[in-house]
């Protein structure tokens, strides 16, 4: 009587272990299903606002194409985890504007870009192509693009990050100057001219952007040199006056 009444004990025990065990395994699917979820969800979000911010840029369609089908494997993903109709639609939509990018159409020259005027756009008009970079870099480690695609669009965005960095200290030189700041304005342009020079290989952009920065910064230590001179003779010429009156005739009053 005792051995049933034990083993019958030892039977329930086991059963609420196993059913605890069943539970805890069900709650941490659950858990992994909602993370990979929410992080399909950040990496749609941040490629949907990169791609919103390539069509700003001049880049090319291959890229536009690349970042559309990142968005097109997380939806895909994130279908996996959990069917949602709306979700489906999405990619449904997607896969057509993927068959509508014409990857094989030139990229556009860079000579068209135009430096936003306000600051904080030029901000985040850098921030989103150091973004586009670090996407290009992980779909690239993810196998999805080939190492010849990433190496081209990997440059070009290269150059455009060098071309809005040059144009946006330029900017702020030209600033500095017109508030009478030659200081910082030489800074600025020697930051620039630092930039241009330690970009591999140089083009006509770098090169014409050099020439002229250096051709500014000649003028603008001819400009010091000729202020501090004049500085000079007008402490001189006061130091002068200063002198002769001291030892000068004295006034009859």
């Amino acid at each position: 009587m005792y051995t049933i009444v034990i083993l019958l004990i030892a039977i329930v025990i086991i059963a609420g272990i196993s059913a605890s065990a069943v539970q805890q395994h069900k709650e941490r699917k659950e858990s992994q299903k909602r993370e990979e979820l929410s992080r399909q969800r950040a990496i749609i979000n941040e490629t949907e606002n990169a791609l919103t911010a390539a069509g700003q840029m001049p880049v090319s369609q291959q890229l536009i194409a690349i970042l559309s089908r990142r968005i097109h494997n997380s939806m895909k993903q994130s279908l996996k985890q959990s069917p949602n109709s709306d979700l489906k639609q999405r990619l449904t939509d997607t896969t057509n504007s993927i068959k509508n990018i014409d990857i094989a159409e030139p990229a556009p020259d860079h000579s068209t870009f135009k430096l936003p005027e306000n600051d904080k756009v030029i901000i985040k008009y850098i921030q989103a192509v150091k973004k586009l970079r670090v996407i290009l870099r992980s779909e690239h480690g993810k196998g999805n693009i080939t190492p010849k695609i990433f190496s081209i669009e990997d440059k070009s965005l290269e150059r455009l990050q060098l071309r809005v960095n040059v144009e946006t200290l330029n900017k702020r030189a030209s600033d500095a100057m017109s508030g009478d700041m030659q200081g910082s304005a030489r800074q600025y342009l020697e930051k620039a001219v630092g930039a241009l020079k330690a970009h591999k290989p140089q083009d006509e952009y770098t090169s014409a952007r050099i020439t002229e920065f250096e051709s500014k910064l000649d003028g603008l230590e001819n400009a010091m040199k000729a202020s501090n001179l004049a500085q000079v003779v007008a402490e001189k010429a006061k130091e002068s006056g200063d002198i002769d009156q001291l030892f000068g005739p004295k006034k009859k009053w």
